[in-house]
């Protein structure tokens, strides 16, 4: 091996192709494959998201309905049920705040939480959330346990 037989690894180089917009004499001067006037032969050039050549695009021609509200608090629901069951499956005992539910999988960090009541309770619990139901709340202190608030 010397200097006059060195070659880059198969594969490792792309052709670039025939470059645009250098000069009459390439070959590819003068419009340099842009076409003839229009948006697209110009500089600076970009077409906007959506756009359809001038026509009214989609997202104008379809009708806008609808209020999102931007202040609205969206809350995890866990049930009574879903207590109830992580107390038969030995999971918790006692208590229960938002930490062990967040340990437990049932809910994400970032989750506001609020008690629902569907099912019942049969065992004694002190839960921790940041709302209850009427129900979810009567079914808790009707097992002797305690709701509450954060």
């Amino acid at each position: 091996m010397d200097l006059s037989n060195l070659k880059p690894a198969e594969g490792s180089v792309k052709s670039q192709g025939k470059r645009v917009g250098r000069g009459q004499g390439s070959g590819k001067g003068g419009t340099a494959t842009r076409g003839h006037k229009g948006a697209k032969s110009r500089s600076g050039y970009s077409k906007k998201l959506g756009f359809e050549g001038g026509q009214m695009p989609l997202q104008r021609r379809v009708p806008k309905y609808g209020f999102k509200n931007i202040n609205r608090v969206e809350y995890q629901a866990v049930n009574i049920d879903t207590l109830q069951q992580l107390v038969d499956e030995k999971k918790i005992k006692g208590t229960v705040d938002f930490e062990t539910l967040v340990s437990l999988g049932k809910v994400g960090k970032n989750d506001l939480v609020k008690i629902l009541g569907r099912g019942e309770l049969k065992a004694k619990l002190t839960v921790t959330a940041h709302k209850f139901t009427a129900t979810a709340k009567a079914a808790i202190e009707a097992a002797g346990g305690e709701a509450v608030t954060l």
